[in-house]
């Protein structure tokens, strides 16, 4: 056995690179409720773990079956995570001194910070942001924004994720204590967060339009609502939609549903002529 594990103690590149490959094409695709990624992990392991452990199949078999654990992260950034994780693979494969609990440990510690950086980041800014483009040129009749959000999010997905991967795996455990370090990681999920809250504000001002052609006559007085409202607050309307549908999401109704409420509210106050 270690015979069999020194010979197979160094991982070449192309190990390293169809485990990444594998893990951002394919991490996401066998989500369940018992394990969420955890099967995708282990299928992204895979490259690695046989040239760690080569013909000793009790020791692959209990390397793939510790990453079949439940694990939930963000895909993108979540790749140094896989990234130290072979590391340390590779660590306890060349010296047999690492406790298997360490690398369990390390995934769990580190799964929830980095989908929090992950998704501030993914979800949040770039998505959004591309989607706005793309949104713009739809309205425009202009097939381009499609092209852009398809190869611009591929783009970022694939070259942070090769960078965070070779990040984790170049600096193995030391990339853990330099992430969480002097709560830095909180304080770039937090000064994210804003960031997204600032795209966010002003998707909702410029991509929902809202307007009511609502007009009243007091006396010899013509008096029009909307341009009453703007001076209230411009895109007020915008905002109360707004607020409607985040209402509807926390109270946990399902998007079909919120869709069809959406579609009837909009049916009955245009045949009212309120909006």
């Amino acid at each position: 056995m270690n015979n069999q594990v020194e010979e197979h103690k160094s991982l070449p590149k192309m190990s390293l690179l169809k485990s990444w490959f594998t893990w951002i094409c394919f991490g996401q695709i066998c989500y369940n409720y018992e394990r969420m990624m955890g099967l995708g992990f282990a299928h992204s392991m895979i490259p690695v773990l046989e040239k760690l452990y080569g013909n000793d199949e009790e020791l692959l078999s209990e390397s793939l079956s510790r990453h079949m654990a439940f694990y939930n992260t963000e895909n993108t950034w979540g790749s140094i995570i896989l990234g130290i994780v072979i590391s340390l693979e590779e660590e306890k494969a060349k010296t047999g001194e690492l406790d298997p609990e360490v690398v369990s440990s390390v995934k769990t510690a580190l799964m929830g910070p980095v989908a929090g950086i992950g998704d501030s980041i993914t979800q949040a800014l770039v998505k959004v942001i591309l989607l706005a483009i793309a949104i713009d040129f739809a309205l425009q009749g202009s097939p381009v924004g499609v092209l852009i959000f398809i190869f611009g999010f591929s783009a970022y997905a694939l070259i942070v994720s090769y960078v965070m991967f070779n990040s984790g795996y170049k600096f193995g455990k030391n990339a853990v204590v330099d992430l969480l370090r002097g709560g830095r990681l909180q304080g770039i999920t937090e000064a994210l967060g804003v960031v997204g809250m600032i795209v966010l504000g002003a998707l909702v001002a410029n991509n929902i339009r809202v307007t009511t052609p609502l007009v009243f006559t007091l006396g010899e007085v013509v008096v029009e609502l909307q341009p009453m409202l703007d001076t209230i607050l411009p895109n007020l309307l915008n905002l109360v939609l707004f607020f409607s549908v985040y209402k509807l999401l926390k109270d946990e109704k399902k998007p079909n549903t919120i869709i069809l409420i959406l579609f009837g509210a909009a049916a009955i106050f245009a045949l009212t002529g309120i909006l």
